[in-house]
């Protein structure tokens, strides 16, 4: 039961964390950002672009970001530069997701182990008490056996909705970043192609 309970505790502090850095650390106006990047761009105001991204520490800034500043050394270096602020950056929305279905797993198992742990405790008292005290003592001892498996469950579903509700949010997140980023580039790869008009991007990780 107390491995149960700091199974629970973990779950809690996973979930408190992603939470936060879903809604709080990545929380921005992706469609506000955009435009006002792409009217930056629109009268060559990269200064004013830059600064837009230095506002918010979310993905999509820092990705937006690492392309202005190559702007200069044209189309492949900007799209390599957001490919490896991509790479660096969208995994850690996707970080620690994972320990939850995990631990709701882990939970489970340890209730079923726990009740058959203490069936096996109880059979082994029965065994040695007075008839008329063993229905008594069997009915408790599988009362408290299977109280471990209540608990693990009880621990184990919320850690299973909270699990495909943060994945979910998350793959939406990182679906709007890359539709942003491909928005944005297809401006930032016009500027940047002065002396090289018939650049045609190659398809990267992030536009698909």
């Amino acid at each position: 039961m107390w491995i149960i309970l700091g199974m629970a505790i973990f779950a809690l502090a996973i979930i408190v964390e992603r939470v936060l850095v879903i809604y709080l650390k990545n929380r921005i106006d992706s469609v506000s950002f955009v435009n006002q990047v792409i009217e930056n761009l629109q009268t060559d105001n990269i200064d004013g672009a830059l600064r837009l991204c230095d506002r918010s520490r979310a993905a999509l800034p820092q990705i937006v970001r690492a392309g202005l500043e190559r702007l200069d050394e044209g189309p492949q270096e900007v799209q390599n530069a957001i490919e490896l602020k991509a790479m660096a950056v969208i995994p850690k929305l996707e970080k620690r997701t994972g320990y939850l279905s995990m631990t709701a797993n882990v939970a489970t198992l340890l209730g079923l182990l726990g009740t058959i742990w203490g069936l096996i405790t109880s059979f082994q008292a029965v065994a040695h008490a007075e008839a008329a005290q063993k229905a008594a003592l069997l009915s408790s001892g599988i009362a408290m056996a299977m109280n471990t498996t209540a608990f693990g469950l009880m621990v184990a579903i919320p850690c299973m909705l909270f699990f495909a509700f943060l994945h979910e949010k998350t793959n939406d997140l990182i679906d709007e970043i890359n539709e942003n980023v491909a928005r944005i580039f297809q401006f930032l790869r016009h500027k940047s192609v002065k002396s090289q008009k018939d650049y045609e991007p190659q398809t990267s990780s992030w536009q698909k």
